[in-house]
């Protein structure tokens, strides 16, 4: 089968011939239809990710059809249209993920890939109101935002939210979600352009993060947050405080702008304000997710799609940030 290798530090991106996987007891293998790329696929191939493993097909997000079962799976199951849930092995507490907890695509081979296996219990059957790209998409991006917001920001109807940087594949998510579940949805973004978008998916508004005032823009705009949602942790996170109501949640899960700013911690606990970090999510939360993409027939953005073979530019492409959605690969 064709696939996309991370063959070595100085040729991390290898399109090439690889056997086709061999099923373990209580695992399926599936015919990929198209896979989804993720800021983590960007960190592997510069070096920048714990735990890398030479050679490994890359790719976490993955949708298809089951052409094979191992022992002990039913039967049935092959010919179905399927998402796969990458989050594997998160452990009992459902509040952390465990000491054995792994996302698929590092260390075990991923959906980069003609085929991919998996153990039976990671498949969630496809939407049928969405294409193969649109499914792929969901995955990583859509659990984590989704229990950032519900599980950790302890989201509901009527809340006024704030997603910082709109443009993100977990930021288009987290809107999708919000507005799904009710809420008000206000984002930042250093494009006008990708504010515009967010309003499309059901943002009421949202401030330039470029411009000086932003936080008194959204002060204007929304006057107070129950739930933030910040992935970037730039210099402007020391101003999410004041945008907050006494009570409000904060929730991070990334550091892509660097790490936690200086901040005044008097605000947090005059307001008694909730800092939460975030990871991924169990396999209860990404049933729950699927159900609010079914219910409410929720179309994932996609902002390209790329052939298999064309995965280094893809990857190249997510490299310069100027996506609104998901960068997703096509296999055929």
């Amino acid at each position: 089968m064709k696939a996309i290798v991370l063959e070595s530090a100085e040729n991390p991106i290898v399109y090439k011939e690889v056997d086709k996987p061999v099923l373990q007891a209580g695992e399926v293998l599936v015919q990929l239809k198209a896979a989804a790329l993720n800021r983590r696929d960007y960190w592997i191939t510069v070096g920048k990710y714990g735990g890398i493993k030479y050679p490994t097909i890359l790719g976490s997000d993955g949708a298809g059809i089951v052409s094979e079962v191992g022992e002990g799976v039913d039967a049935n199951l092959i010919g179905k249209e399927v998402v796969i849930n990458p989050s594997h092995d998160y452990g009992d507490d459902p509040s952390f993920q465990g000491k054995d907890f792994k996302i698929l695509g590092l260390p075990d081979d991923g959906t980069f890939a003609e085929y991919v296996k998996v153990k039976a219990e990671y498949l969630y059957p496809k939407p049928t109101h969405l294409s193969w790209e649109q499914a792929s998409a969901i995955p990583l991006a859509g659990l984590t935002a989704y229990r950032a917001l519900f599980t950790k920001g302890q989201l509901k109807a009527g809340d006024k939210v704030l997603i910082v940087g709109a443009g993100s594949g977990t930021g288009s998510f987290a809107i999708q979600w919000a507005v799904a579940a009710g809420a008000t949805v206000y984002v930042t973004s250093g494009s006008a352009e990708k504010i515009e978008l967010a309003k499309q998916l059901g943002a009421v508004g949202g401030a330039n993060y470029k411009d000086e005032d932003w936080d008194n823009q959204l002060k204007e705009l929304a006057g107070g947050f129950d739930v933030v949602v910040d992935s970037a942790l730039g210099d402007g996170f020391a101003r999410i405080p004041d945008l907050c109501k006494p009570g409000a949640h904060i929730v991070t899960f990334g550091g892509t702008a660097g790490d936690f700013p200086a901040f005044n911690a008097r605000k947090f606990f005059y307001k008694q304000l909730v800092l939460s970090g975030s990871m991924m999510g169990t396999v209860d939360e990404f049933k729950a997710m699927m159900d609010l993409v079914d219910q409410h027939r929720i179309v994932p953005v996609v902002d390209e799609v790329f052939p298999l073979d064309q995965a280094a530019a893809a990857i190249g492409k997510m490299e310069k940030s100027n996506q609104f959605g998901k960068i997703v690969l096509k296999i055929s």
